[in-house]
């Protein structure tokens, strides 16, 4: 399998919940790419992969995880001249589904 012929940077986000929000910086326009496990593995084989995000022109950006799993942000430059620092950090995390109890019946039958 090949690797990709141009430079990226890679962060692994881990587990993640949906509607976590995550933060990119870029010293400059780059392409910006978050992508599931499987999505990832595609990108780093040159196969045909699935990402949101896109070119971005102004920074910082902000993603939203669509789904809860594993996930990762891949910066590049495919396209773009120079090269961009970067840094990625989660801003809001999603909270944890709150169960709510029925309200229970009044055994007195008020």
């Amino acid at each position: 399998m090949s690797k990709p012929a141009f430079r990226y940077s890679h962060y692994d986000l881990k587990e993640q919940r949906a509607g976590t929000v995550i933060e990119i910086t870029l010293s400059a326009i780059a392409n910006v790419r978050l992508l599931n496990s499987s999505n990832f593995e595609r990108f780093t084989e040159t196969l045909k992969h699935q990402f949101l995000g896109g070119v971005a022109k102004k920074s910082p950006i902000r993603l939203t995880i669509p789904d809860s799993g594993h996930w990762h942000v891949v910066v590049d430059m495919e396209g773009h001249k120079g090269v961009a620092e970067s840094s990625v950090r989660i801003v809001d995390k999603s909270a944890a589904p709150r169960m709510q109890k029925a309200p229970e019946e009044n055994a007195a039958g008020r």
